[in-house]
């Protein structure tokens, strides 16, 4: 087969106009994300009915649970005469229907596209009475033809804090607030409270998809119940400081956190051992708090997991492909343990990302070889798999695509998981989560192992 040799692969990267399989979906996806992570908040899509169902389905697919947004339906007579008669009847049946408590509007590309004003547009919807005056209705203009889930996110959760925390400001509250990004693991959220009781520290999470994306099943089909709470999130501007768990996906948002609110604001991504280490470093420093010793113990087990398991890693190739946070999250974790990132690919990601990747794998013995390759897609991974081949792919999946044509085993992990049940509901941050990410690593490993030891005299049944 051509497409598997080096003369193939010389000719794919040299594609400039067009994307084959890319690792990215677009902004109004991370805008309706974001929003849906605040309490009674109706995701509100100035734009196609098609685009709306394609985001809910995303979402729907990756967590198996239903979730609630909604579109103005524009078509091509909004396209010719503006988008403002679908704004207002929009808003006035949505809320009419789910009496929420906020409603948070974005956009696609038809409304970019025609230069749909929804300042001006919300304020004529409160002006003529189709939705009550004093309802919170933030907004965020998130054109699907530039950035991604990644810019979506930002863009809304910068459009959310910035409307809600007018007036606001007061005495310090001595809270930390927390934003997690784009993280699609309602495991994490569930962790990171657990985490932050366990220390006795006062936080919030600034979007919080726990009892959203993974809420009860009680026979009752309302709003989710979970979500930050609106008085909260009013009060995060009064918090000591902003930690951010995610650089990419919340560029604008620390911007204005830092000039608006004058409040410290630090990036930092608790996977893996070291960054867990410097993440409660950081919140102890914050806070006053010590490092209880039971996080300690979690700690200890934590790193006796991957004494026992590293002899399996140590020394293993591997492909990533990722957003940009979770491609640099992956590299660190798998060099503790001795694994060898040789391709790092995210469509997602820039200059910025790639200048911190390769920065960091230089830094270590295990990704000095390691290239980073920012925009590109898995077409062009799947020409480096065949050129230059590696052991285990780590990857969303889509990635089965190049499990199937190369081979690689691929592990599952990162945004959308279509194909596997229930991994989302698993915590990948601190120590915990280290467990986890190593239990599915290893394990692939091992189910390898026997896959190819299967009629030979090595198909041990210790390992």
């Amino acid at each position: 087969d051509w497409t598997r040799t080096e003369e193939y692969k010389e000719l794919n990267f040299k594609r400039q106009h067009i994307k084959i399989n890319p690792h990215k979906a677009c902004q109004p996806l991370g805008s309706i994300f974001c929003a849906s992570g605040f309490e009674g908040t109706l995701p509100f899509v100035q734009g196609a009915q098609g685009c709306v169902a394609y985001f809910r389905s995303h979402l729907s697919r990756h967590f198996k649970e239903p979730m609630a947004a909604v579109s103005t339906s524009m078509t091509e007579d909004a396209a010719v005469f503006g988008g403002l008669n679908n704004m207002l009847e929009g808003l006035e049946n949505a809320y009419q229907l789910y009496k929420p408590k906020m409603m948070a509007v974005s956009t696609t590309c038809m409304a970019e596209v025609i230069g749909d004003d929804l300042n001006a547009f919300i304020k004529q919807a409160k002006d003529k009475g189709v939705v009550p005056k004093d309802l919170p209705i933030p907004f965020a203009h998130t054109p699907s033809f530039v950035g991604s889930y990644l810019t979506g996110y930002d863009n809304m959760m910068k459009g959310i804090l910035s409307y809600i925390t007018v007036g606001k400001k007061g005495y310090p509250s001595g809270s930390i607030n927390f934003i997690p990004g784009f993280d699609t693991y309602t495991g994490n959220y569930r962790e990171l409270k657990r985490l932050m009781h366990i220390m006795g520290v006062k936080h919030t999470i600034l979007a919080d998809i726990s009892n959203v994306y993974d809420s009860p099943n009680n026979g009752q089909y309302l709003l989710y119940s979970g979500g930050t709470p609106l008085d909260e999130t009013a009060n995060s501007v009064n918090a000591s400081a902003t930690i951010a768990m995610q650089r990419y996906s919340t560029v604008k948002t620390l911007d204005y956190i830092n000039k608006e609110w004058v409040q410290a604001t630090k990036v930092i991504r608790p996977i893996g051992i070291r960054n867990t280490d410097l993440f409660f470093e950081e919140i102890s420093k914050i806070s006053g708090k010590p490092i209880p010793q039971s996080i300690e113990d979690e700690r200890g087990r934590a790193v006796d997991a991957m004494v026992d398991s590293h002899p399996y890693v140590h020394g293993k190739r591997f492909a990533i492909v990722a957003d940009p946070d979770m491609a640099i999250s992956l590299c660190s974790f798998l060099m503790e343990m001795g694994g060898i990132p040789v391709h790092v690919v995210s469509t997602n990601a820039d200059k910025k990302f790639q200048e911190e990747a390769e920065e960091m794998l230089r830094e270590n013995p295990f990704g000095s070889s390691a290239k980073v390759y920012a925009g590109y897609d898995m077409w062009h991974l799947r020409s480096l798999l065949f050129t230059e081949s590696v052991d285990f792919i780590i990857g969303n999946s889509y990635a089965k695509f190049l499990w199937r044509d190369t081979g690689t085993p691929l592990i599952r992990i990162g945004f959308p998981l279509f194909d596997r049940h229930h991994l989302h509901r698993y915590p990948i941050i601190g120590y915990q989560g280290a467990i986890n990410l190593l239990n599915w690593i290893v394990n692939t490993v091992l189910d390898e192992l026997d896959r190819k030891t299967l009629y030979t005299t090595s198909f041990d049944v210790i390992r």
